[in-house]
């Protein structure tokens, strides 16, 4: 597909098979190592003709990790947080552009379990396990700052719905049999509605053309009067009338794709200078992994990915611990751990993919190797949000008790 901006996408659900159901965590992780695997050897190539992975996706929908969070109730494994956020590291640890494209499906997925009628999550949970994606239409440019959304959810006289706005960094959408769309009611108030990617006014348009995540296509979405039935639309806004774990679960996410940035990219630098880097003449040895400056600095950059890892966990844990007795403390302590992860892998993303050029050297950054995906995805990944703030949330709340906001991004 063309890379040139303002190209429209005709909408259409691409065919596939019937996904396969996976019964645990312990397959789900299997699953996601697989598919890591898979995905690996094609990722620069991807990136630097900016190759969409429609190919990647439908394996992805096929192998039934998109479900693997439906409850078990209605058929999903319903696997841990712990479990989801080893997943979505796996997978960027491979291709971290692949990994953002899941994102907003599960935190979709989590809205329908957090405020759906029973009648919405049977439908909605049973187009999961057919292996059907959702993406998002959520965040709006030119506005006064992010939670200002300007998008239009007005009745009709029939009762149902017409959505009208333009959505931008629509991650997911061009690939979507659903697209949830971010807006405001009458009363002002956010809803969620779950609109199919060839509804009439719907236009997704790849224009992404950012300097890293180049295969994300977080492009735009238009919305023209797009007709929406009254069964799918969702009340997004009592979702943080109180205890609430969206922000935890989106953002532990968004911390498992960076951590898995630096994975990856430690991976490569050891292997690049394990093949491929000269010693330094001053070094007086006779390969560069037997240079103790190297061995120096590889041991930091891993100590940095081992805590990451590690924070990433504990904030899973702390989210897995906060579903099953949901208070306001427990909630606050899950958005605090999963701040704490953000912010580390965040910073180690960025540190690791640019040191792969100080360890691996000149040759390193030649254009024609790509390595330079690895920093290009970090850099441009870790903007999502800033860290600075969840900085400040985690200090206000250890040094004087105060609660997290119910925001949606902590």
């Amino acid at each position: 597909m063309s890379a040139q901006a303002s190209t429209q996408v005709s909408a259409q659900t691409s065919v596939r098979g019937a996904a396969k159901l996976i019964a645990d965590d312990a397959e789900a992780l299997t699953v996601a190592a697989a598919l890591a695997d898979e995905f690996r050897a094609g990722a620069s190539r991807r990136d630097a003709e900016r190759g969409l992975p429609r190919e990647e996706l439908d394996r992805l929908s096929d192998s039934g990790l998109l479900a693997v969070t439906v409850p078990a109730e209605h058929g999903g494994a319903d696997v841990r947080q712990e479990t989801l956020a080893e997943i979505f590291r796996l997978l960027a640890s491979a291709d971290a552009s692949f990994a953002q494209i899941p994102q907003s499906h599960f935190v979709y997925v989590n809205v329908i379990r957090r405020q759906g009628t029973p009648e919405q999550r049977t439908f909605f949970f049973g187009e999961v396990l057919a292996g059907r994606r959702f993406g998002n239409a959520q965040s709006e440019a030119g506005t006064k700052h992010v939670q200002d959304i300007r998008t239009r959810l007005e009745p009709a006289s029939d009762g149902s719905y017409v959505l009208t706005g333009v959505k931008h960094y629509s991650t997911g959408a061009l690939f979507a049999d659903w697209i949830p769309v971010l807006a405001r009611a009458e009363d002002d108030n956010l809803h969620v509605a779950y609109v199919p990617r060839d509804a009439e006014g719907l236009t997704v348009v790849d224009d992404w053309d950012g300097m890293g995540q180049r295969t994300t296509a977080s492009g735009t979405v238009r919305l023209d009067a797009v007709p929406v039935p009254p069964d799918r639309v969702l009340p997004h806004h009592l979702t943080f009338r109180g205890p609430q774990l969206h922000g935890a679960v989106a953002q532990l996410l968004h911390a498992a794709i960076d951590a898995g940035i630096a994975a990856g990219a430690l991976a490569e630098a050891a292997e690049f200078v394990r093949t491929k880097s000269r010693p330094w003449f001053e070094s007086g040895v006779e390969t560069a992994v037997e240079d103790p400056l190297l061995i120096q600095r590889f041991g930091e950059l891993a100590i940095q990915v081992r805590a990451t890892e590690a924070l990433l966990g504990a904030a899973a844990r702390a989210v897995d611990t906060a579903r099953a007795d949901l208070t306001e403390a427990s909630a606050a302590e899950a958005s605090i751990a999963v701040a704490a992860a953000k912010a580390h892998a965040a910073s180690t993303a960025v540190e690791v993919s640019g040191a792969l050029f100080e360890v691996s050297g000149t040759r390193s950054a030649l254009n024609s190797l790509n390595l330079h995906r690895h920093w290009r995805d970090a850099r441009t990944h870790t903007l999502h949000d800033p860290a600075r703030w969840k900085i400040q949330h985690i200090g206000r709340y250890v040094l004087n008790g105060t609660l997290p906001p119910r925001h949606g991004l902590l």
